[in-house]
């Protein structure tokens, strides 16, 4: 598994396109697994900062107890509607990994305390059109196999 610095140093091109989507919308979507397998997906705010991708919970929520229990999980940017100009479109980006518990923080003002959270990735995806706009160009990287690219009809 890497930090988000590995990831840009083994994907820069690929690394700074994910970032630029993800960082375009406060709000995104984890995936996480229930006690009994099952996904759940939850609202989530990430953030850069320091080489690393970090995320957090309220105390004593649902998805902080499926990452403490499982830390398994699939981080996805807002979805929005691409324009009328489709070839305009940044596309979608997607991180996979595992969570990793950095501990408690305070929230701000009178909010409650959370439960912090570090990614070690294991995949980052973007999907977007290509410049013609007539294909899906899907773009990954893996650890130790590196980034892919794939265009589809």
């Amino acid at each position: 598994m890497a930090s988000w610095k590995q990831v840009e140093e083994q994907a820069p091109e690929l690394a700074a396109r994910a970032r630029a989507i993800l960082d375009a919308l406060r709000h995104k979507t984890i995936a996480t697994l229930r006690a009994d397998g099952s996904p759940r997906i939850s609202g989530i705010e990430a953030a850069f900062a320091d080489g690393e991708l970090t995320f957090g919970s309220m105390t004593a929520s649902r998805k902080g107890a499926d990452l403490v229990r499982d830390p398994r999980f699939a981080l996805h940017s807002a979805a929005y509607d691409p324009p009328e100009d489709e070839a305009q479109w940044e596309g979608d980006a997607k991180i996979a990994g595992r969570a990793v518990s950095t501990g408690s923080v305070d929230g701000p003002g009178d909010s409650p305390a959370g439960d912090a959270f570090r990614a070690d990735v294991t995949e980052v995806v973007v999907t977007r059109l290509n410049d013609a706009a007539d294909r899906l160009v899907v773009e990954s990287w893996r650890e130790g196999r590196g980034v892919r690219r794939v265009e589809r009809e």
